[in-house]
């Protein structure tokens, strides 16, 4: 992201195109991947079945990509995540909550939609109130609520920690099994109701992309180009909700729950930024998603077909995107 007291980068404008365009053939071969390796049995059944999966691999990816790069420009800073703000930490503690007060036999006979319809409306709810309590607090400061945000979801995790050790073990161990994202099985109709709710605002992401290249140069630079920085943090981190808290509801916590945040959109962001040289959101946004859905479809593909590993995607991604947080911390590529 450009400093605002520097001058922004040339972008190679030749070179996008092209290299956009390989992250595209390289999406396509990883679903070609994905639905044609290790196919044995009716191709009808297979189609539907791994043609569900592969569409919410692509949904959560572009979701959880798209909300990064929003969170870190409005935050100017590469190294954050939503899950700072203690995401995943809000869907493991009503997780947990459910099966301290239901037990877990109450918990498993939730109908798959009306769990799924709670767990948006109470993560996205939790969420607005958390951001703007954050915001009245930190008095627009978005530095001050990140930092609040990151020990709030440190409580939020203590408390889930004790209310794990209060459940029997067998639902201990439904609660862990639940705290990582897993694509072993999507309900069609789960994933529908999630399109429905992130497409527009991923269309609605796409419409601020001017306004998000102006905030890029600072909020003094932004108020001067008509572009009022408050307002434009709020939106953002309204479709961050919206994004995140379906995408999880879905399919499950990247971060588990674990560690002051999930490492998934920062590798999606920190690659888009180095294959795709550009401080333009136009850019910067699709190359994010696209990213995003290679990295775990072509994952689970090769955790699945080549590895035959049981092993959840997301345990992997969080070693891998623990030691890329490292190397932009210390190589000081934060902004």
């Amino acid at each position: 992201m450009a400093d605002a007291t520097g001058p922004l980068p040339r972008p190679a404008l030749p070179r996008l195109p092209l290299r956009l365009g390989l992250l595209v053939l390289v999406l396509l071969g990883s679903c070609l991947a994905f639905m044609t390796v290790g196919a044995v049995g009716d191709w009808g059944f297979l189609l539907t079945f791994r043609g569900t999966r592969l569409a919410a691999l692509m949904l959560v990816g572009t979701c959880l990509s798209v909300a990064t790069i929003l969170f870190q420009t409005i935050t100017a800073n590469r190294i954050l995540t939503p899950s700072a703000l203690g995401f995943d930490s809000l869907y493991v503690l009503l997780l947990t909550g459910l099966v301290f007060s239901l037990g877990g036999t109450g918990y498993a006979q939730i109908p798959s939609p009306v769990l799924f319809a709670a767990n948006l409306v109470a993560m996205t709810a939790l969420g607005f109130v958390l951001f703007g309590l954050l915001m009245a607090a930190g008095r627009g400061d978005i530095h001050r609520m990140v930092l609040a945000g990151i020990v709030l979801g440190i409580l939020v995790r203590s408390v889930s920690g004790f209310l794990q050790r209060m459940i029997d073990p067998t639902s201990y161990s439904q609660v862990q099994a639940a705290s990582f994202a897993r694509f072993t099985f999507i309900e069609p109709g789960l994933l529908a109701m999630t399109a429905l709710v992130t497409l527009p605002a991923l269309a609605l992401a796409w419409r601020l992309r001017h306004r998000l290249d102006a905030l890029s140069l600072g909020a003094g630079a932004a108020t001067g180009l008509g572009v009022p920085p408050l307002r434009l943090r709020r939106q953002a981190l309204v479709l961050i909700c919206v994004l995140v808290a379906a995408a999880t509801a879905l399919a499950g916590p990247f971060g588990g729950g674990i560690g002051p945040a999930g490492f998934f959109g920062l590798i999606a962001s920190a690659l888009a930024h180095r294959l795709t040289p550009d401080w333009r959101h136009a850019v910067l946004l699709p190359s994010a998603g696209l990213i995003g859905c290679i990295v775990l479809v072509a994952g689970q593909t090769v955790m699945e077909r080549v590895l035959h590993l049981a092993t959840p995607l997301p345990v992997v991604i969080e070693a891998l995107g623990g030691g890329l947080f490292l190397v932009l911390l210390f190589t000081g590529r934060t902004r």
